[in-house]
């Protein structure tokens, strides 16, 4: 399993690509900003109408704040050249003074994906794309001679790297290939499906995660575990904070609290995106969840690892988040 916990968590918020909300997803990017959030993720389905452009929102919301950091999760590789996500990426990491995470995925929804023109692969030859493509967004960034690959799937000839570093990538891999992959190659991982530290997707995934990059001769902690939190945030406590299956469905600010600081300093959780459920009646609207969440919750969890790592190791007490950058 991961080593040793980090000294700090992200703490981030999934926002709406919904055309219809465009511009209340907006303002929401932007109280999470101010209110001291280290991130705010968007998914990336280019095949609706419905939706916007994951990476035309994430350049207009970063470029309306200041401090935090923007990720699409994750990116719809498939309908993304890699070549071309290289040079989207290290321009808004130049743009943004480094307020990019680079999200990939092999590609899920295939029926989708080929009415945008785009050629069907196997699993196995979308792993290898995907395996290529984190390649190559690396090689075209940081600068230095002309780059040539030969690639099974990408193909460039003397082109000019980017001078910008690319920015840090974390995957959403879920079989046992795009794992290894994510274990070789990747800096940190989103669980699908909303899998928790306590899951057995977890429990199954990771250690596949671990030992590619044991064999890579890569530390195994310095990929991080980065997870998406639906819930509720409740005023009163809830009789119980998971249901009958152990899915984490929320709870109080202190349930909350208790549940996140456990992940962090017993499980190894590098970070957390929370996605408001529930009814917005009863105060589950993204914006009054958005505030509960980033006011209670995240300075509680703050204060909490601080205090706890401060007094187990002498370590001093950690403010803020780890910003990634």
């Amino acid at each position: 399993m991961t080593a040793t916990p980090p000294p700090a968590a992200l703490f981030g918020v999934g926002v709406s690509t919904a055309v219809a909300a465009a511009a209340d997803s907006l303002r929401l990017t932007v109280r999470a900003d101010r209110a001291g959030l280290d991130l705010f993720t968007v998914s990336d389905h280019p095949y609706y109408g419905a939706r916007l452009d994951a990476y035309a929102q994430v350049s207009v919301a970063l470029g309306s704040t200041e401090r935090i950091s923007g990720l699409v999760s994750v990116t719809n590789l498939p309908s993304r050249p890699a070549p071309m996500l290289a040079r989207t990426v290290t321009s808004l990491s130049e743009l943004t003074g480094g307020r990019i995470v680079l999200g990939l995925g092999v590609g899920g929804l295939w029926g989708e994906i080929a009415r945008l023109g785009v050629e069907r692969l196997t699993p196995g030859a979308a792993v290898r794309a995907f395996e290529e493509a984190i390649t190559l967004v690396r090689l075209l960034s940081g600068g230095g001679d002309p780059v040539t690959f030969e690639g099974e799937f990408y193909r460039v000839s003397g082109l000019e790297p980017a001078a910008a570093t690319a920015p840090r990538v974390w995957t959403g891999s879920v079989g046992p290939k795009s794992l290894a992959v994510t274990g070789r190659a990747a800096d940190g991982w989103v669980p699908g499906h909303a899998a928790d530290w306590l899951s057995p997707r977890y429990r199954e995934s990771r250690p596949l995660i671990d030992e590619a990059a044991v064999a890579a001769g890569r530390d195994p902690g310095e990929i991080a575990t980065v997870y998406n939190v639906p819930g509720v945030i409740t005023t009163a406590p809830l009789a119980s904070p998971r249901d009958s299956e152990g899915r984490w469905v929320g709870g109080s600010v202190a349930q909350w609290v208790e549940e996140l600081t456990g992940a962090v300093l017993e499980h190894g959780a590098a970070g957390f995106v929370h996605f408001p459920t529930g009814d917005p009646a009863d105060g589950q609207d993204p914006a009054t969840a958005l505030g509960r969440w980033a006011q209670e919750i995240v300075p509680a969890v703050r204060e909490a690892i601080g205090q706890r790592e401060d007094a187990a190791t002498g370590l001093r007490a950690v403010e803020g988040g780890l910003r990634p950058v």
